[in-house]
């Protein structure tokens, strides 16, 4: 593990940033970029967020502002009845319920304000990343006694990661839409990377965690974390992570996930048209 002894902030792209990352994230993909049309219409007003690097190996990197509060709202209004109990999958690839996870999630409709979110996580990652390798955005709602037990984004059994359904989970996001004023647990734990020194972090991460249990991020609404799940093709598992047990209130986080190839249509979804955007 390779931590950053000091917190890089900065107000502009993190496409700018990751050059100097590039061969160890290999995001040059198999696939070339097309252009989509859809994207490049959109007149999104990004918020001016701010980047902090936790760690450089695993790369890890928690981001101020990455949601506004307009687009939080939007995204509980529009998805607010179509929460179903949370499932993971299978080896072949079948989504079944868990006690591992427990938790209500919802796939958010790709309307303008969502295609907005989308265009600013491929931005993030490098102007190389086309649209067709973003899976459906997806809510998860988090009560009481909720919890998702530690896991890996990136799939075990390859009938899960096949090139029908764009490979295997490239990168990450984990976005903190809302949470309770009276929220107690709720962070997302990563066990096994190193927590920085500078106190300065305590606004973000659990300081109160022991240091053997890793790091904790505190579910700050509009902030969000970001991380690389392959390294050279394969599953990193530092990046192993759980979804802490929220023992008052409630909390609603966003998971972006970058394939390494194209989805299908299919799988993509369809574009919807709305008055109510940027």
């Amino acid at each position: 593990m390779k931590p950053f002894g000091f917190s890089l902030s900065f107000g502009f792209s993190f496409s700018l940033a990751v050059a100097t990352f590039a061969d160890q994230l290999k995001l040059s993909l198999a696939h070339p970029p097309e252009p989509d049309q859809q994207h490049l219409q959109l007149d999104c007003t990004h918020p001016a967020y701010k980047i902090h690097f936790l760690s450089r190996d695993p790369i890890v990197v928690y981001i101020e502002n990455f949601l506004t509060p307009f687009e939080r709202d939007h995204l509980l209004k529009t998805s607010g009845s179509s929460f179903i109990n949370s499932q993971t999958a299978d080896q072949d690839g079948t989504e079944t319920l868990r006690s591992t996870r427990r938790s209500k999630s919802a796939t958010v409709t790709r309307d303008a304000v969502t295609r907005c979110i989308e265009e600013r996580a491929l931005i993030f990652q490098g102007f190389d990343t086309p649209p067709s390798h973003l899976e459906p955005l997806q809510l998860v709602r988090y009560h009481v006694n909720e919890t998702y037990d530690l896991h890996t984004d990136w799939f075990t059994s390859p009938a899960q990661a096949t090139t029908a359904h764009g490979g295997n989970r490239l990168t990450s996001f984990f976005a903190y839409v809302t949470a309770s004023a009276d929220i107690s647990g709720g962070g997302t734990n990563f066990p096994l990377l190193d927590p920085p020194a500078d106190e300065r972090w305590c606004e973000y991460i659990d300081c109160d965690v022991p240091l053997e249990d890793g790091v904790t991020f505190l579910p700050v609404p509009g902030n969000a974390v970001f991380w690389v799940n392959l390294v050279g093709g394969k599953g990193d598992p530092r990046n192993i992570h759980s979804g802490v047990v929220v023992t008052s209130g409630e909390k609603v986080g966003l998971n972006i996930w970058t394939r390494e190839g194209p989805l299908s249509p299919r799988f993509r979804g369809e574009d919807v048209d709305d008055d109510e955007g940027y």
